[in-house]
């Protein structure tokens, strides 16, 4: 306490083990840390979190501001116990028209904003951008295929025939013509969207008073379009033109925090998100810490609408108006349309929690109809399944996806590539025996109780383990379990029924007699739907092996070239088709491929070339 700074910092709070239990931020460090050796005034989660501090790390930084950013990415990094924590934190995606070709693209963009061209987003989920660009290219026109695709056609695709493309690959318009169909979909992505659809409406009465009937309905169509996409887009606010709005509710335990996005004077789509967060923290507080974390990363909006006054909305906007590089506003209103953008975003974070809490509940009563199925020792925080895939011994692939009291939790799920080069093609046990001990045995050298305990809601160590097959699986695997030296870990296997029926299997557990359930007991379906879902998983990553197999299946014989030039071939010129075609000049373009390697290349694919 003597050495603690008395000016702004990060603080880290670690137990025993190392492990960081809390990160927190201070305008005045030394403070902030004397406040917590006050013997009473601490809330439970408090005292404990104090209890279980045996040192504590410190940062200084220059401002408050700094502390606060420097605070969010430490928070997502390290992921304390007793901080909010920010789940389910996929990055958004956008709509991009690239300026890097002649004939701009028009594509659906997630990730880093590396390629030239003008961003318009964040969109809230993959299915808004879909249904936005599909409406987008009835109305403009616009391509989307690759530029390796664009360069290689001699004749208009299907999009040009079905008129969701003007066809610039091969002169079915002009350039200027092709320009101005480009600026019209800018200005319109930009909030000029009246001035687009009028400038539409005045170009379809003058080709209908010019009787040409056709180049009318065309325009027809595409102002069609563009009234599609702002029907789907449900609330347009009148005076807003960029926001995000954000509102929390809490109950039974849970917080909800709803997101919409605003952009253009335009409903892009709303999110909710259900952080992590100890039942005594107040809302102010979940959405203060949710906010922090949520924009580190991304890009904040002009205006920044919340639910609940927070202490530091000040400091917020400061540190969102240095990350955007422009004055961000951080506001709670109380009247006019902006209060109702919040109330709407607040009903549906109720709603929201509402689905939430029944899903839990079901859930719960699913765990413990499993416990007395299988008469477990507790209900199991963490359910792992595994199956393989593969045909006829070729692109082996192992799964496991994993199951916990809030359902399925995909960010946990693992591929396991299967590495054996002495396994005998399509033995499903010697896969099955991969596959368990690169998993177990990864748990067993690490931490034994930080892996039982987790830094999650699901622990990283299984209570239950569930195997799609027979009665020799689930012998092979209590044989891999006692080789390894794993206990505590419960077994199951699940056999289809007669020719293959959903409601007939059979569940094999070890040194007990068969069980076999009803066939509408919800307990059954429960055990198919993680079954199922370990199926839908594996299945997924061996179809990714074999198209990866397939296409670079016509590169494997050409001598010197290896698997990092094909993958640059491939990346360049999209389908082994184009790299046929491509000139031995193309060919020396692709980064990677030097001019011998073109050559020989060129010549593997021209034969008979002289």
């Amino acid at each position: 306490m003597k050495l603690a700074p008395t000016s702004p910092g990060v603080y880290r709070m670690l137990n025993e083990g190392g492990d960081v239990l809390y990160v927190g931020k201070a305008k005045n460090v030394k403070k902030r840390l004397t406040s917590y050796t006050r013997v009473n005034g601490h809330s439970a989660r408090i005292a404990r979190m104090i209890a279980a501090t045996i040192t504590v790390e410190i940062i200084s930084t220059e401002t408050e501001t700094e502390a606060l950013l420097l605070e969010a990415n430490l928070i997502k990094q390290l992921r304390p116990r007793f901080n909010v924590l920010l789940r389910d934190d996929k990055s958004f995606p956008y709509i991009l028209i690239t300026s890097d070709h002649w004939a701009p693209q028009l594509v659906k963009h997630r990730g880093a904003q590396t390629r030239p061209g003008r961003y318009f987003g964040p969109f809230a989920s993959v299915g808004a951008v879909n249904r936005t660009l599909t409406a987008l290219q009835r109305a403009f026109l616009i391509r989307s295929c690759t530029d390796s695709f664009f360069e290689g056609r001699t004749r208009p695709c299907l999009l040009f025939q079905i008129k969701r493309c003007a066809g610039p690959c091969t002169g079915e318009i002009d350039f200027p013509a092709y320009r101005n169909l480009v600026r019209e979909a800018t200005d319109f992505l930009s909030g000029r969207s009246r001035a687009v659809k009028q400038e539409l409406a005045d170009e379809m009465e003058k080709a209908s008073a010019a009787l040409e009937f056709e180049r009318a309905a065309l325009y027809r169509d595409r102002l069609a379009a563009l009234s599609a996409i702002q029907a789907q887009q449900g609330i347009n606010p009148r005076t807003v033109e960029e926001a995000d709005v954000f509102a929390i509710h809490q109950e039974g335990g849970y917080s909800c925090v709803e997101v919409f996005f605003f952009r253009t004077g335009q409903n892009w789509g709303n999110r909710a998100y259900f952080p992590r967060a100890d039942k005594s923290i107040a809302a102010d507080e979940v959405l203060a810490s949710f906010l922090s974390q949520f924009y580190d990363g991304k890009q904040p909006p002009k205006l920044v609408l919340l639910s609940h006054k927070i202490e530091e909305e000040a400091l917020l906007a400061s540190a969102l108006t240095v990350k955007a590089g422009h004055k961000v506003e951080v506001a709670t209103p109380q009247r006019g349309e902006k209060r109702e953008l919040v109330q709407h975003a607040l009903t549906n974070a109720r709603e929201a929690l509402g689905r939430k809490l029944a899903d839990a509940a079901t859930q719960t009563r699913l765990l413990d109809g499993l416990v007395r199925a299988l008469q477990l020792p507790r209900a199991p925080r963490r359910i792992e399944v595994y199956d393989n895939s593969h045909i006829q011994g070729t692109n082996a692939v192992g799964a496991m996806v994993v199951a916990g009291p809030e359902g399925f939790v995909k960010n946990q799920y693992r591929k396991f590539n299967i590495r054996s080069e002495n396994l005998t093609p399509g033995d499903d046990y010697a896969m099955m025996r991969e596959v368990l001990q690169r998993r177990f045995k990864r748990l067993l050298t690490s931490d034994e109780a930080t892996a039982r305990q987790g830094d999650d809601d699901v622990p990283q160590w299984p209570d239950l383990v569930i195997i799609d097959g027979g009665l020799g699986q689930l012998n092979a695997v209590c044989g891999i379990f006692e080789e390894l030296g794993v206990t505590g870990v419960s077994l199951m296997s699940v056999a289809k029924g007669p020719d293959r029926d959903a409601g007939r299997e059979t569940l094999f557990l070890p040194d007990r007699p068969a069980i076999k359930l009803e066939p509408r007991d919800p307990v059954l379906y429960f055990i198919q739907r993680l079954r199922d879902e370990a199926h839908r998983f594996v299945i997924g990553s061996h179809r990714n092996l074999r198209r990866k197999d397939i296409r670079e299946a016509g590169l494997q014989e050409i001598p010197g070239i290896g698997p990092a030039r094909k993958r640059a071939l491939l990346r360049h010129f999209g389908t082994l088709k184009e790299i046929e075609r491509a000139s031995l000049a193309d060919l020396g373009k692709v980064p990677g491929v030097s001019a011998e390697s073109a050559r020989r290349i060129f010549d593997f694919f021209h034969p008979t070339r002289s």
